[in-house]
C-alpha cells in the first residue's frame, strides 16, 4: 500500500483555466508558473486541501480528473474559470515536514463566520461541522483548504485562526469574506485515537 502525504505547506496558487463537465464527473485544468520538474502523470497533488492524481500535463499546465465524491463532499464541485486555488505536491520521504500530516481526504466544509483584520495579522473565524470540530483542541491543527494552521481558539460552533503576512502572501486566504466556504481536514492523529480507545471513550454527542 503506498500512504501518500502532504505537509499543509502550500506551495502556490494555480488558476482556473478549463472546467470541462462530464458524465459522473468532471476534468479541471489549472495553470501555475511553479517550477514542478519530475511531476509527472500519475503523481498525486493537494488542490485546495483535496488530493488529486494528474491526468495529463503542458507547460505551465497541469489536468485533474474529479469523480462524482469529490465534487459532491469538497468545495471543488463550485470551480469556475479563474477561480485560484492553492497547490501542493505530495510529501517525498525524507524531507522537511514544516506543517503537519495532511492526507487530503477531506472531512468537511466550512463556512466563514468572521473576518477581523488587525496590524500585519488576519484573524478569520471558522463554522464547522462536528465531523470536522470533534477533533479541534486550541493550539492544535486544522487544514483550511490544504493549508495547515494552528487553531487560536475553539467554540461550540467552529474556531478562529490567524493568519500572518507570509501566508497571506502565499495562499488566497486573505481573499476570503464572511460566507465563503472552505475544504477543511482534521488532524488525523485525534481520528486514530478516537478509533483506537473506541469503547473507552463517550462518544462526542452529534450537533
Amino acid at each position: 500500500m503506498v500512504l501518500i502525504m502532504f505537509t499543509g505547506i502550500v506551495e502556490g496558487c494555480g488558476t482556473v483555466e478549463r472546467v470541462e463537465r462530464r458524465p459522473g464527473g468532471a476534468r479541471v485544468v489549472l495553470r501555475h508558473d511553479l517550477d514542478w520538474q519530475g511531476t509527472a502523470i500519475g503523481d498525486s497533488v493537494a488542490v485546495d486541501g483535496v488530493c488529486l492524481t494528474v491526468v495529463a500535463l503542458a507547460a505551465g499546465e497541469v489536468s485533474f480528473q474529479l469523480g462524482p465524491e469529490t465534487l459532491a463532499v469538497t468545495s471543488l464541485g463550485r470551480l469556475s474559470v479563474g477561480a485560484r486555488v492553492h497547490v501542493e505536491r505530495a510529501l517525498a520521504f525524507g524531507g522537511r515536514l514544516d506543517g503537519h500530516l495532511v492526507l487530503g481526504h477531506v472531512d468537511a466544509v466550512g463556512t466563514v463566520r468572521e473576518r477581523r483584520e488587525a496590524p500585519d495579522a488576519l484573524f478569520l473565524r471558522f463554522d464547522a461541522p462536528d465531523a470536522v470540530l470533534r477533533y479541534c483542541i486550541a493550539k492544535g491543527s486544522v487544514t483550511i483548504s490544504g493549508t495547515s494552521l494552528t487553531l487560536n481558539t475553539v467554540d461550540d460552533r467552529g474556531f478562529e485562526v490567524c493568519l500572518i503576512p507570509h501566508t497571506l502572501s502565499v495562499t488566497k486566504l486573505g481573499d476570503l469574506q464572511v460566507g465563503d466556504t472552505v475544504n477543511l481536514e482534521a488532524d488525523v492523529i485525534g481520528k486514530y485515537v478516537e478509533r483506537l480507545l473506541g469503547p473507552r471513550i463517550a462518544p462526542a454527542p452529534v450537533k
